[in-house]
């Protein structure tokens, strides 16, 4: 017999974890946009867009059955959660301009989905016995994917692209000290918890101290 609710392994805790705090990032970018005034829909579909987009993505690479965001329907409540909390929260405020308090929670959320989603998309490729690069490069894919499709449906140039935060950087540097210290064998639960913290602290630090990548231009 088929269990409705597969149970909850590490890998699928810290992808349910991504996924919510992507959703919750997603959903904000989308209700304090100043150029476009999302509904409802609009900041549930963005939200989603920025929780799942980048799991769906490694997943089709990876060709290892339907994307578990469509397989297991847990993904698409823990997103769907994620959006509804921020639209009851925005709508229970709607008088007020964000604060401090406000933009300090966004700066949490947007470096724990690095790091959290940066090691899940790892996870998931090492699992399907894939090598040291190409599961560094769909930690990567993992981390970003969603955020890019959410800017390219905002009407952006996906941020991941241009001069600026080091979004790529901290998932790729997640993503390495998770595969390094697993393969020097350390317990997955402890890979799991470095990589995440270094996603997590290269993504703070890089917002606190105002690093920025630099542009690749002829004539600059």
């Amino acid at each position: 017999m088929r269990l409705l609710f597969p149970p909850i392994s590490l890998f699928t805790l810290i992808d349910f974890l991504g996924v919510f705090v992507a959703a919750v990032g997603g959903a904000l970018e989308a209700a304090k946009n100043e150029h476009f005034d999302y509904d409802v829909i609009g900041v549930t579909g963005l939200a989603i867009v920025s929780a799942l987009g980048g799991g769906i993505t490694r997943d089709l690479i990876l060709q290892d059955g339907p994307p578990l965001a469509f397989s297991d329907v847990r993904y698409l409540l823990d997103a769907l959660l994620g959006a509804v909390l921020v639209i009851l929260l925005v709508w229970g405020h709607a008088e007020r301009k964000p604060g401090k308090k406000a933009q300090f929670t966004l700066v949490v959320i947007d470096a724990a989905s690095i790091g959290l989603f940066a090691v899940a998309g790892a996870t998931r490729a090492v699992h399907v016995g894939l090598s040291f690069l190409p599961a560094l490069i769909l930690g990567i894919v993992t981390a970003v994917g969603g955020g890019s499709l959410r800017d390219v449906l905002s009407g952006r140039t996906p941020k991941v692209f241009l001069k600026g935060a080091p979004y790529a950087i901290a998932a790729a540097s997640a993503a390495a000290v998770f595969l390094t210290t697993w393969h020097f064998g350390a317990e997955q639960t402890t890979a799991t918890t470095l990589g995440g913290l270094t996603g997590f602290a290269v993504r703070a630090l890089a917002l606190r101290y105002g690093w920025r990548t630099r542009s690749v231009r002829v004539g600059a």
